[in-house]
């Protein structure tokens, strides 16, 4: 296997050319789980065929698909209509258009999504973006707003909508908090420091507190070495092109997120996209890859990239990623693991999907993360081999330029990392890593006992629920707050144009009292707005296997 300092050379790794006889593996069952595992810690790791990976994605009834469409179909033709009206000045346009003295250049504001944003968005406007006037725990406070004009504009009204249950942050394990007794070090760090450090690392930013997160950073994860950026979004997007470039090769799974998409195309590499968690489509294009080589030229790629994340944030499922270790293996490629959903929300004491499968993390070439969810602070990591955080340290455009993490944020995740690892002397971390995994067990059975369509694995503590049609989007946010329930709506363009849903972002902050109150809302929104689309409910399977037992005593 090629090791990590190939991934930062300039040079080419192994020839990609090598016999086909050696591609075919005793290791690989016609389900492309692999049959052999390795050692780790003394004890054997877990793969696929072992561990039960159960992941939902139901179909919803075709008639729901019909009146999806049909609904899509409704809407734009309004919004055709509302176009002509504002075109012969029956109806006032309050979005960007084309001034008249430009009328003869190139248009800027035509597009189907600007078409979208004014004809469909603007309906449902009302449910995004809106302000929080507290702390964002398990309960805030909300900003009351109305509109006058459809959702062009708002304005407040001077009252707060208090206790809202929050079932949207990524506050996963309850760290986003403000209790004077917890945060005393991150107090005495913002007196001690400041709150901005004005300079980069290289230059006048790189403090001792920089280093110490770093190297914990490290051991949590067990890796070499590691390094941390200020902002999550600028570690994808901002080291993947110093990581591969032109004559390289990235494979990006096709509901990566953005911050992965940007930073392979700011790359110059050649991207291409394998089905989702499709171990079959990678390694088509993996064999493609290393069979045919470069276009044209046929030479081998000079590196093979899979770009891949631990938990998909809009999907709750879980990368494969026992498969994907082998594939990468076999075709001698190099892994790209983001783990910001994953790393401390996943695995018996946090470490994320390495840890939920039993890997070896040494397997995987780069491990990024994020510290805005499951740490309740900001910025990133990058970690793996020192030869890869030496490279990127002097080579990564997010670590060369960018203004060093804010003082008391790095002091804010330390104080959680010592806490997961039981570094600061109480239980609490893993207590919460457990509560997490309580309550989403919890959430996700009581959830399909009544019938609702979910997306996602079984562990994952993003759990989509599906609404589809457009008009149903709105309605369930506005019901939902009623009852004093803030839940994020999710459509079109961040979803396929017929998948709308809510997405639930479970907590360990969260309380069984919390979670009753939103199902028994949920049980009875989903009567009202008919959202109980799944054709085998757990109660229906339960009640006909008690028959069963029933009549063969």
């Amino acid at each position: 296997m090629a090791t990590t300092a190939d991934l930062v050379s300039n040079g080419n790794i192994h020839r990609h050319n090598q016999n086909i006889n050696t591609f075919k593996s005793d290791a690989y069952v016609r389900s492309g789980f692999s049959n052999h595992c390795s050692k780790h810690n003394g004890k054997a790791n877990g793969c696929l065929d072992k561990r039960p990976f159960k992941e939902s994605f139901d179909q919803a009834p075709l008639y729901v698909a019909v009146l999806t469409y049909v609904g899509f179909g409704v809407v734009t033709l309004f919004g055709y209509f509302r176009d002509f009206l504002r075109a012969c000045g029956l109806e006032k346009c309050n979005l960007a258009q084309e001034r008249e003295e430009q009328k003869d250049f190139v248009p800027l504001y035509q597009d189907f999504e600007n078409f979208y944003t004014r004809n469909l968005y603007m309906r449902v406007r009302d449910n995004w973006n809106r302000p929080i006037c507290s702390l964002p725990g398990p309960q805030f406070d909300l900003v009351e707003r109305v509109s006058d004009d459809y959702n062009w504009t708002f304005r407040n009204t001077g009252k707060t909508i208090k206790n809202v249950i929050n079932m949207g942050s990524y506050n996963y394990l309850g760290f986003a908090e403000n209790n004077a007794n917890f945060l005393t070090t991150v107090a005495d760090t913002t007196r001690q420091y400041g709150v901005g450090v004005c300079s980069t690392r290289q230059e006048m930013g790189n403090l001792d507190i920089h280093n110490e997160l770093e190297d914990l950073v490290a051991t949590f994860l067990g890796v070499e070495d590691s390094m941390t950026f200020g902002m999550g979004f600028a570690t994808n997007s901002m080291n993947i092109p110093a990581l591969v470039g032109k004559g390289c090769l990235i494979l990006s799974d096709e509901l990566n997120h953005t911050s992965l998409v940007l930073g392979a195309r700011l790359s110059g590499s050649t991207i291409r996209v394998f089905k989702h968690n499709n171990i079959q489509s990678l390694e088509k294009l993996l064999r493609d890859a290393v069979v045919h080589g470069q276009p044209r030229t046929h030479r081998p790629w000079k590196k093979i990239l899979i770009l891949v994340e631990g938990i998909y944030s809009m999907e709750g499922s879980v990368v494969r990623l026992p498969e994907i270790v082998a594939l990468k293996k076999k075709y001698k490629a190099y892994l790209y693991l983001d783990e910001a959903h994953s790393i401390g929300a996943v695995g018996q004491t946090g470490r994320g999907v390495t840890e939920y499968f039993g890997l070896d993390p040494s397997d995987i070439d780069v491990m990024m993360g994020t510290f805005t969810k499951s740490f309740g602070a900001a910025g990133g990591y990058i970690a793996g081999k020192k030869e890869l955080v030496d490279f990127l340290r002097t080579h990564s455009h997010s670590s060369v330029y960018a203004t060093s993490m804010s003082p008391p944020v790095t002091k804010q995740i330390l104080r959680v990392l010592k806490c997961i690892m039981g570094q600061d002397g109480t239980t609490m971390g893993i207590q919460r890593v457990r509560q997490l995994a309580e309550n989403i067990r919890y959430f996700r059975q009581r959830l399909q006992e009544m019938g609702f369509i979910i997306y996602g694995n079984e562990d994952s503590p993003v759990i989509p629920l599906l609404l589809y049609m457009p008009g149903k989007v709105g309605a369930f946010a506005r019901e939902m707050l009623k009852k004093n329930i803030g839940v994020v709506v999710v459509g079109f363009p961040a979803t396929p144009i017929t998948e709308s849903r809510a997405r639930f972002c479970l907590s360990a902050a969260h309380t069984r009292g919390m979670l009753d109150k939103v199902l028994n809302t949920l049980d009875d929104l989903g009567d009202y707005l008919s959202l109980k689309y799944s054709r085998h409910s757990r109660s229906t399977q339960d009640r006909t296997l008690r028959q069963n037992s029933v009549i063969n005593h």
